[in-house]
């Protein structure tokens, strides 16, 4: 929709900062390899119609190489204002969580970043796809790996 924006730089829902930036969305980018069946290739790209302000709550992210391997034992980290009861309400403040040990459920977080520590920087190694709704820790959170997206990540920033 024309009327959605980005937030940037928010970090309590109830009391906005000077970080925070609201921006215009210029193009959407979908994936047309994306599967609702099987939620393979989940994964949107948009284009800002400014950039955003760097500043301490807005910075850029680095992104893995097809070939990057994450093994387990990295730092990782997922946030977002998503829920951790399925009867419960939203946080006003992002939640950050520690995947594997991830016993509460982030329900609403989909589309936000799984970041690993490598080499001293963050990169973005998934985007949350989907978990279960119910936020059963029997059920896995499913990210959208980034390694295999790199392909078309990389056609839709060279043409734009």
């Amino acid at each position: 929709r024309t009327t959605d924006t980005v937030v940037v730089g928010a970090y309590d829902q109830t009391s906005p900062t000077p970080d925070e930036q609201r921006l215009t969305i210029e193009k959407v980018f979908k994936n047309p390899r994306f599967n609702m069946l099987t939620i393979r290739d989940d994964i949107t790209l948009l284009k800002l119609a400014t950039p955003a302000r760097l500043s301490a709550r807005v910075s850029p992210v680095c992104l893995p190489q097809p070939t990057d391997d994450f093994p387990g034992g990295m730092t990782c980290v997922t946030t977002g204002w998503g829920l951790t009861d399925p009867n419960g309400t939203a946080p006003s403040s992002p939640r950050s969580y520690t995947p594997p040990a991830l016993t509460r459920c982030p329900q609403g977080d989909s589309g936000g970043p799984l970041v690993c520590q490598k080499d001293g920087a963050w990169t973005l190694v998934g985007i949350v796809s989907w978990g279960s709704s119910t936020c059963d820790p029997n059920v896995p959170g499913v990210y959208a790996r980034v390694t295999m997206l790199r392909n078309w990540i990389n056609s839709i920033l060279a043409a734009n």
